[in-house]
């Protein structure tokens, strides 16, 4: 039975949530990213993709292009949320689901097609549910393999207009046996790991489309590209995708860093960002039901020179405490004075099943652990702005780090 894998996206999914909640901005430019100077775009209208503004552009390169825009700072909790009902409703199709991000998702849909009939019958199904629900389009791609179906998607989607979406298909197939018709015209560039340095090694070789990959000599493609990548991408361009829709994926690490609006030299100042990350990061942690060994900090100072410092510990934590005494360690290395422009925290080498192991002081273990016990039973009755480190307070106002918090940069009122 050949295999059948959709692949469903999201249009505009945060601009898109935004506009359910706030429809008096439809019709609009609207940009939803850090607003300050230092701000990067996260999703733009179609209004606004048509004046040039996408994800991961500046966000006074965005004000430029298009000054009428209308910028929000985001709502990464809300847009969670939605997320959750918007896989489930995959869940309710298939089992074999794999979540790629908030807004979208591969999903193997081999064994549902007795139930649920053929491909494009579960992407109607899917695609009215959602709206039926939440009021949010999505596309979808099919394909046998996965990355043909996310090269279908993008087939599937809205084009920009000053007007609005100007919505195609909805649902695009590449069917069993036409893999190649669809794929060797496109730009090599649509391939997944070809990027501005390996598509301008690629043109050195005289190779601007798929098929001109697929033709070059496997031998050429490892010596110009090394052996890996160019094998990975020789197969990609004859249609080889042999790697299965993951339904579990394992954590590998949990960070939180954030860009300041103004670089920060005092030390005292960086050490409530130090205690405010490491709460954050170790309360997530624990709601993963997660132990980790080590800790990591991200320095980037003021010139975008970047250092990372790691410490692994002798046996596994989840304290914030702890995680704050590790990450303070590997700070002390770093010189504060020439200006710091982001700083992150995070944990590694995690592992599930198991809780932190006892030491000799045993007084101390059990202080940290009752403390972090009331410190999430307070959380959940209360929420997670309701109670935190004293040093994390701010002119007398607790500000506790929220997930996804500043993930785009700093907003104006932070600059």
């Amino acid at each position: 039975m050949d295999r059948t894998i959709l692949h469903v996206d999201m249009d505009a999914f945060f601009v898109s949530v935004e506009l359910v909640r706030r429809p008096e901005l439809r019709g609009k430019p609207v940009v939803v990213g850090g607003t300050g100077a230092r701000g990067v775009v996260a999703a733009a209208s179609y209004e606004a993709r048509a004046f040039g503004v996408h994800s991961a552009m500046p966000s006074t390169q965005a004000q430029r292009l298009c000054p009428d825009a209308v910028f929000l700072s985001g709502d990464h909790a809300l847009y969670g949320e939605v997320s959750e009902r918007v896989m489930k409703v995959f869940h309710d199709v298939t089992p074999l689901v794999e979540p790629l991000s908030l807004d979208e998702a591969f999903l193997d849909v081999t064994g549902a097609r007795r139930l649920h009939g053929d491909a494009h019958q579960i992407a109607r199904y899917i695609r009215t549910t959602i709206w039926d629900n939440e009021h949010l389009t999505c596309s979808v791609g099919i394909a046998p393999t996965k990355f043909l179906a996310k090269l279908s998607s993008e087939q599937a989607k809205p084009k920009a207009s000053p007007t609005g979406p100007v919505f195609g298909r909805g649902v695009f197939e590449v069917e069993p046996g036409r893999e190649l018709e669809f794929l060797h015209p496109l730009p090599v560039r649509a391939l997944w790991g070809v990027g501005k340095a390996t598509a301008t090694r690629l043109a050195a070789l005289g190779v601007e489309t798929v098929a001109d990959l697929a033709h070059t000599p496997l031998d050429t493609l490892e010596r110009s590209l090394g052996t890996a990548s160019g094998r990975h991408l020789h197969a990609l361009a004859n249609g080889v995708d042999a790697r299965e829709v993951e339904v579990e994926r394992e954590t590998k690490s949990i960070s939180h860093e954030e860009t300041f609006a103004h670089d920060l030299t005092e030390a005292a100042t960086l050490d409530t960002e130090l205690v405010r990350q490491c709460d954050a990061v170790a309360q997530r942690l624990r709601d993963s039901g997660l132990t980790a060994r080590t800790a990591q900090i991200k320095v980037r100072f003021g010139d975008f020179n970047t250092i990372t410092r790691r410490l692994t510990a002798p046996q596994p934590f989840t304290s914030g405490m702890d995680l704050l005494a590790m990450a303070r360690e590997l700070f002390a290395t770093v010189d504060p004075t020439q200006g710091i422009r982001l700083l992150g925290v995070g944990v590694a080498n995690l592992s599930s099943g198991g809780g932190e192991q006892l030491a000799l002081n045993l007084d101390e273990d059990v202080e940290r652990t009752t403390t972090d016990d009331l410190l999430d039973d307070v959380r959940t009755r209360f929420g997670v702005g309701s109670i935190g480190p004293a040093s994390a307070a701010v002119r007398g106002e607790l500000r506790v780090k929220r997930r996804g918090q500043q993930q785009w940069g700093p907003n104006q009122s932070e600059s």
